[in-house]
């Protein structure tokens, strides 16, 4: 069937209700065409709107940045997902983290778990770039800068009010490497102080890493 096949040729991407909607239209009842295909599991749902190839088409499925992207929009992969991306911190990341500029809200799905935590704008639009993923697709995803900074930022009741509470957050309590520290652009972070949640902490962590 022809649908099957579209599906099965678009496994490593979401698939939304409108791209689903314009591969049906030759349907009378396209909903109900999508309701029978969840029942086969030719599709999954990730949620309402929003699916990805099921089991009976595909074991491909797409990576889950880009699909944390298309949860919930304007998104951008942060905080412990991005820190293990980048090697700054040692554990596995089991769940993906994301910061919005919506309300903070999360999604248990086939895929795992997605969080998304509220940033205030403009500081949310700070520090951000572009990931390829193995797909060939572009995940949006915090700079290794932003992804501490937002770490700090988010933490409830975390205060840095020393360079030396700092170093033992950083060093002692996240594992970061004091060499990889180092390579961070505390610049980069200076620029987005004035604009920044928790700026007197965030300021502890620039001198702390500048003092390396």
């Amino acid at each position: 069937m022809e649908i099957n096949r579209l599906i099965g040729i678009h496994a490593e991407q979401p698939l939304t209700h409108q791209l689903l909607m314009s591969w049906l239209k030759g349907y009378k009842r396209p909903n109900d065409k999508i309701l029978g295909l969840k029942a086969q599991g030719i599709l999954e749902p990730l949620k309402k709107g929003l699916y990805i190839a099921g089991p009976s088409v595909t074991d491909k499925k797409p990576d889950v940045m880009l699909v944390a992207n298309h949860l919930l929009g304007p998104s951008y992969i942060s905080l412990e997902t991005a820190l293990s991306y980048y090697g700054l911190i040692p554990e596995r990341v089991y769940e993906i983290s994301s910061m919005t500029t919506k309300a903070s809200r999360s999604f248990n799905t086939v895929l795992g778990m997605f969080t998304y935590t509220r940033l205030p704008l403009p500081y949310y639009s700070f520090g951000l770039q572009m990931l390829l993923l193995p797909s060939s697709q572009y995940a949006i995803i915090a700079s290794p800068e932003k992804a501490l900074c937002d770490k700090i930022i988010t933490t409830s009741g975390l205060t840095l009010r020393s360079v030396r509470n700092a170093y033992d957050y950083l060093v002692d309590d996240m594992r970061i490497d004091e060499s990889a520290l180092k390579d961070l652009n505390t610049n980069m972070i200076k620029e987005w102080l004035h604009d920044a949640p928790k700026k007197d902490s965030l300021l502890m962590v620039v001198k702390m890493i500048e003092q390396l």
